[in-house]
């Protein structure tokens, strides 16, 4: 267990995290930023606020916050109807919201979503990767959303990811596949090679990065078919002076705040983005090595001041998001502040050295990714969730096609609604324990209640009675009860005093408690 005494207890592992998430994190802020209708120059801003404010007023010590692809046909809807200035005070009225969530303890929630949907979230999420990811690693870089909750398999092309798949390969690049290639097996290697793990001063995916930038150098020299240029390159605005820098920033439109669009649309973010967040921290206590909890209160709170923020500047929504929290978890991360730092290094790289980051190849930090998503949907969370039983399997195997083939929150709540049903089955069969098969006529038959029995217990309780043989004897036991529901009780009165006498049933009613309120001359 690790014990985080301090913010720089471990600096040195959570500098070099920082510093990977910020290199996968800096192309997902401008795609999704562009994405959604606004300026590049806004995602960088919201990935800034994810990371220090968020970054340290969050309870969670892994979970990395910023802009999210699950917004974005929300956050381009309320743009092109209300205008940008008005569109960041919703954002900003959703802060509001989320702190309110907060105090009013509602991450609560987060504590009652099922393991099996938390891993088949993080599957599918791990597949939809791959599948973006699969073009930008070989040349075909025509959007680069990056944390791709909205994404579907459908929405590539009128004909289908499969389909845009193979359009793709008609794009390919040989420069940039051998930029791919090459940057997967220095990850590799990292990962792999003994005495490469250790060199923790060193990640692999800030080699990669050099490597890739280096060899581009080379491509520009020696063979130009091959150099990678233009959509291929993380693209970073550039300002020339102080005064474009400062322009960049937005100041919401607080005369829109009698626009009941506004409030709609502020309630809507802060509703998605709260869930969406819950379940990132939820995964992220999953994955984390230390097993650490995180209080889905206090992170509500975090994101309800992050977006206060982000809207005053001219920031996009703010939200904890999986695929950076990921390469938190991998790059070796152990407290919160992986998360403030890569914060710190968009700031300081946004203003000192803008130039040199777009140089970076994309195919490198799809090499990241994709290595990232592999290890989500790896076959062995297959093996281990099918091992699980089916009644862990099937929820986990239909949240991992709701989130591919839908979304991640209709996804989520497929496998949810499954969950329920297995939990309501077995609440049903748990109520009572009644073997009619091993019933011997002539025998007593015994229902002993459970410790909990409720109104949903009724039904199959109703049909046990239901179903009693005549001329025999029952005997019922609340014995191991603590609560017993009313519709349970009046259930049980009644076959007392009806039911039982048309089959000549004797009943025993044993261990009832006064708390449960039976009436009548029942209990005996």
């Amino acid at each position: 267990m690790f014990k985080n005494n301090s913010l720089f207890s471990s600096f040195k592992n959570d500098s070099l995290s920082g510093l990977v998430v910020f290199l996968v994190a800096l192309p997902l802020c401008l795609g999704i930023a562009v994405a959604s209708g606004a300026s590049p120059f806004s995602g960088i801003i919201t990935g800034i606020i994810g990371g220090v404010i968020v970054g340290y007023l969050s309870g969670s010590q892994v979970s990395v916050s910023g802009p999210a692809a699950g917004l974005i046909a929300i956050v381009l809807v309320a743009i092109q109807n209300l205008g940008f200035e008005a569109f960041i005070l919703a954002v900003l009225l959703a802060g509001v919201f989320q702190l309110i969530l907060g105090f009013a303890k509602a991450g609560t929630i987060s504590n009652y979503f099922p393991s099996s949907v938390i891993e088949g979230m993080l599957t599918g999420i791990g597949i939809i990767i791959i599948i973006k990811e699969l073009p930008h690693a070989i040349g075909y870089d025509n959007e680069h959303e990056g944390d791709f909750f909205n994404y579907n398999l459908s929405d590539s092309a009128d004909k289908g990811y499969i389909n845009e798949l193979i359009h793709s390969l008609n794009f390919s690049h040989s420069g940039i596949i051998i930029v791919t290639l090459i940057s997967i097996g220095i990850l590799i290697a990292f990962n792999k090679i003994a005495f490469l793990k250790k060199i923790k001063v060193l990640p692999g995916a800030l080699v990669a990065v050099v490597v890739s930038i280096g060899l581009n150098e080379l491509f520009y020299y020696f063979s130009q078919d091959m150099y990678i240029t233009g959509n291929h390159l993380v693209k970073l605005p550039v300002a020339g002076t102080f005064n474009e820098f400062t322009s960049q920033f937005t100041l919401p439109d607080f005369k829109a705040i009698g626009n009941p669009a506004v409030w709609m649309t502020a309630i809507t973010i802060a509703l998605v983005a709260s869930i969406e967040t819950l379940l990132c921290i939820e995964a992220g206590d999953k994955l984390d090595p230390y097993k650490r909890f995180s209080n889905g209160n206090t992170e509500l709170k975090a994101q309800g001041v992050g977006n206060i923020f982000s809207g005053l500047i001219g920031g996009l929504p703010v939200t904890s998001v999986i695929v950076r929290t990921t390469a938190n978890i991998n790059s070796g991360a152990k407290s919160k502040l992986s998360a403030i730092i890569h914060g710190v290094l968009l700031l300081l790289t946004v203003i000192l050295i803008p130039g040199l980051l777009n140089k970076i190849p994309m195919a490198t930090l799809a090499a990241v990714l994709i290595l990232i998503g592999i290890k989500l949907a790896s076959p062995k969370v297959f093996k281990h969730m099918w091992q699980a039983g089916k009644f862990q399997f099937l929820p986990f195997i239909a949240t991992v096609i709701g989130v591919v083939c839908l979304d991640l929150l209709k996804g989520v709540g497929i496998g949810l609604a499954i969950s329920l049903l297995f939990i309501l089955r077995g609440n049903m069969k748990q109520s009572y324990f009644f073997d009619r098969e091993k019933y011997k006529e002539g025998e007593d038959i015994h229902i002993n209640l459970a410790k909990k029995v409720s109104f949903l217990n009724k039904a199959a309780i109703k049909q046990t009675l239901a179903h009693l043989p005549e001329n025999s004897t029952v005997v019922i036991s609340a014995k191991n009860s603590t609560y017993i529901d009313h519709d349970v009780l009046e259930l049980i009165r009644d076959f007392c005093s009806y039911g039982s006498k048309d089959k000549n049933i004797k009943v025993v009613l044993r261990d009832f408690k006064a708390s449960f309120k039976m009436e009548g001359n029942i209990n005996a």
